[in-house]
């Protein structure tokens, strides 16, 4: 446009151009700012309690001594013991703490316990690392969710209670030493929530809980494969949990539900199997037609159907492997994070009787992030719990509790005799 063309003036006139001015002013004047998820969140958490961050702090001077005379904060002890800093310490899952005496669970709402068990992969190994990786990059988190207004620490007691020994060349043997140690969890009280291990694990983890109650069991699953054939291999792989779980006489297949199965990687085998059990398998393309909330819905009301817990798994890999590449068969095509944590929150909103975060294999990850996000699908969970009221709620159906017995042991590991 040539600098000396005069300006034009508004294509509809003077009294339109003020009126378009106005509504302008108008829409930009004073917004509503309490309608928003941000401002509420700032509200609700002036309404959570902060006792358990200072008792930490003062557990920390205990065990840690007090801190030099030059450090303003005192509250910073001289060994590095808790949350802070998240670069030091001794990592359990989210810096909780570690319950080296597996009986101790019982006094606490969840107990996280780490299988490093990759016997039963078929394709790309790494998987034992798992709870190493993802316990080391849950450091980075504090327990605290602004936009949920949920603060575990302060709302929920949580453990971590080290790995269940495996067997590095027998999956049976592995299988039972998992549901040997899920059952101890899940008879206590304790909630118990594990991290593969490649996703074989599934069958023992649900069979530990499962023998520990006369009541009926639904699993939603999310996954982009369907993990249901009999064998794989000649095994029960990684491929197999739900063929072996869906065996088990409290857990019915009809309440099987598996969300984001889809792609090129599904064997005809599996599909089969989900046919003839009348299981329900939720594509990632009918995720996207109907959307979260209804998948969510759809998902519980199959998956509670007639029975009285539910159990999650969720494989890593059902997220779109641009996000996490550290997985042992990555697919194209999955789930965004967003959508991927608003699913497992909107399940876990009604409670679960355990759950497992598998096939994150930190030899194939980078920067940590595929186990950063298996951190914070297991957060995202707990969050939803603690959020809705259901943590503790698998309780009252743990009618058969096991008791294994334990080892004679006096005195301290490593000590001179006092």
């Amino acid at each position: 446009m040539n600098p000396f063309t005069p300006k034009r003036s508004h294509p509809h006139g003077p009294r339109e151009a003020r009126a378009a001015h106005a509504a302008r002013a108008q829409r930009h004047h004073h917004p509503d700012l309490t309608n928003l998820l941000g401002w509420k969140a700032m509200q609700r958490e002036a309404d959570i309690p902060e006792g358990r961050w200072d008792e930490e702090r003062r557990w920390a001077l205990r065990m840690g001594l007090t801190g030099a005379d030059s450090i303003d904060d005192r509250s910073i002890p001289t060994f590095a013991r808790g949350e802070l800093p998240h670069f030091a310490g001794i990592n359990t899952f989210l810096k909780a703490p570690y319950a080296e005496d597996v009986l101790e669970v019982q006094h606490y709402d969840a107990t996280v316990l780490g299988i490093p068990f990759d016997g039963g992969t078929t394709y790309r190994p790494g998987t034992r690392f798992g709870p190493q990786g993802v316990r080391k990059i849950s450091a980075l988190y504090t327990p605290y969710n602004y936009e949920i207004g949920v603060d575990l620490r302060e709302q929920m007691t949580l453990c971590d209670a080290g790995d269940v020994f495996t067997i590095p060349a027998n999956l049976e043997k592995s299988f039972d030493q998992i549901s040997r140690a899920v059952s101890h969890v899940f008879s206590s009280g304790s909630l118990p929530v594990m991290i593969g291990g490649d996703h074989s694990i599934g069958f023992p983890c649900v069979r530990g809980i499962a023998e520990c109650t006369s009541k009926k069991i639904g699993i939603i699953h999310f996954d982009r494969h369907a993990d249901i054939q009999e064998k794989d291999l000649d095994e029960r792989m990684h491929t197999t949990p739900w063929f072996h779980s869906t065996n088990l006489p409290n857990v019915p297949a009809k309440n099987l539900v598996q969300i984001g199965i889809g792609g090129w990687q599904v064997p005809r085998e599996a599909v089969k199997v989900a046919r003839e059990r009348h299981t329900n398998i939720i594509t990632m393309s009918d995720m996207e037609k109907m959307g979260i909330s209804r998948t969510v819905e759809m998902a519980l009301e199959m998956a509670w159907d007639g029975v009285d817990m539910v159990y999650l798994s969720f494989d890593i890999d059902s997220i779109d492997c641009g996000f996490v590449p550290g997985t042992g068969w990555p697919e194209p095509g999955g789930f965004l994070p967003r959508e991927a944590l608003a699913l497992v929150a909107g399940v876990a909103a009604e409670g679960i009787c355990g759950m497992e975060l598998v096939e994150v294999s930190p030899p194939y990850d980078t920067s940590d992030i595929t186990a950063l996000m298996g951190t914070r699908v297991i957060v995202d969970v707990l969050g939803s719990l603690v959020g809705h009221g259901k943590l503790g709620a698998h309780k009252r159906h743990i009618d058969k509790p096991v008791s294994i017995p334990h080892g004679e042991f006096t005195g301290r590991r490593w000590s001179n005799a006092t």
